[in-house]
């Protein structure tokens, strides 16, 4: 029995030194992973939109509404994350960077951010994650990703014949699911910019109008 007590005694103590070190060791390295995570973001804006020289969170943005707005589009597999607003070197709005996941990939989410200029451009998208199928779905970085650069043409739609509009897309060979995901993605982002954000006017330090 004392020998059952002693083993339990000197369990509870491993685990309780353990889950301090643990603890220790997470309080050590969540700022610099939060940082890490900060600067992923900044450099993924920074390639959808190029022009601008800071980004901060756009006032106001509610993730709920986000929801609501798309919703009342017809836009049920999409979810809008988060909105940055994009700053030139004098505070003045160039645009905003949307990030917009997708329920509708063939292996699972796929997140991304988008670049909209004030007039409703679209700079570009910028990949955060997505878990596709090697040599098909994967290719979306590759095949898809470059049509966005500078596109426009709402609502975009997908083609396996060639793109010969400026709203149609070519498809990844063997991977319309994923293609279509994608520019569903694109096309909810755009949706709530031209819902939420278009003619809305907004300073530095997050002030803004209506």
């Amino acid at each position: 029995m004392k020998s059952m007590m002693k083993d339990t005694a000197i369990l509870f103590a491993i685990t309780l030194i353990a889950g301090l070190i643990l603890g220790a060791v997470y309080q050590i390295t969540k700022d610099p992973i939060a940082r890490q995570e900060e600067l992923a973001m900044q450099e993924a804006s920074r390639q959808v939109f190029s022009a601008a020289a800071s980004f901060e969170a756009a006032a106001g943005f509610d993730g709920e509404r986000a929801q609501d707005i798309l919703k009342e589009g017809g836009y049920s597999g999409q979810t809008i994350d988060g909105c940055q607003t994009a700053l030139d070197g004098s505070g003045a709005v160039l645009g905003y960077v949307i990030t917009v996941t997708t329920h509708e990939g063939y292996g699972g989410d796929i997140q991304f951010l988008m670049g909209v200029s004030s007039d409703g451009s679209l700079n570009g998208i910028s990949l955060l994650s997505i878990s596709e199928t090697p040599g098909l779905g994967m290719q979306a970085e590759e095949v898809l990703v470059p049509q966005f650069q500078n596109a426009s043409g709402y609502p975009f739609e997908s083609t396996k014949t060639g793109a010969e509009q400026d709203n149609q897309i070519d498809a990844i060979s063997g991977a319309t699911i994923t293609t279509d995901a994608v520019i569903g993605g694109v096309n909810a982002g755009l949706y709530y910019f031209q819902s939420e954000l278009d003619g809305r006017t907004e300073t530095a330090g997050g002030e803004q109008d209506a």
